[in-house]
């Protein structure tokens, strides 16, 4: 009898380092199926789908080009100055939590970008310290992006508190 009951510990110990293992191999899996939101193409603003505060409307960058690649992703904002002349601003946003800075005209913009505990929408927010007729002033942003019909629009909610006051902006883009 004694062998039997042996055997059954042996077998149960079996059993459960099995499942233990077994866990283990489909873990890596399971959170690489689990990536991030892809956000790459070249968008273009689509002015009736986008909401902004009543009279504080402040028209989007007309087209947006993402490159995103591992834990950066690029962003040129594309939109037409004076004389039809097309510029372009870039800003390029580390996609694990940590803080880029970028030195800009007027002063210094810092931001952080995050991803929602699905990997669905990113966050990404910006604080813009400049100087204006010798003051120092501070302008924050948030940013919540995500995909929308499918991976065809993208939507990007605004948030700024600046001296004016806060300002929310939704912007929604189509892609190309």
């Amino acid at each position: 009898m004694q062998k039997n009951t042996t055997l059954s510990k042996i077998s149960g110990t079996g059993i459960i380092i099995l499942v233990l293992l077994t866990g283990l191999f489909m873990l890596p899996r399971n959170i690489s199926a689990q990536g991030k939101t892809d956000f790459s193409g070249t968008w273009t603003l689509n002015k009736s789908k986008s909401k902004a505060q009543e009279g504080r409307f402040r028209m989007g960058t007309p087209t947006l080009t993402v490159t995103q690649k591992g834990n950066e992703m690029k962003v040129d904002r594309i939109m037409r100055g004076r004389n039809d002349q097309e510029r372009t601003f870039t800003n390029t946003y580390s996609l694990d939590g940590k803080e880029t800075t970028r030195e800009a005209f007027r002063g210094t913009t810092k931001a952080v970008a995050s991803w929602s505990n699905d990997g669905k929408s990113l966050t990404i927010t910006t604080t813009r310290t400049m100087e204006r007729s010798g003051q120092a002033m501070e302008m924050k942003t948030t940013e919540v992006w995500t995909l929308t019909e499918g991976g065809k629009s993208l939507t990007i909610t605004s948030t700024s508190s600046t001296p004016r006051g806060e300002m929310k902006v939704t912007l929604v883009y189509d892609k190309k």
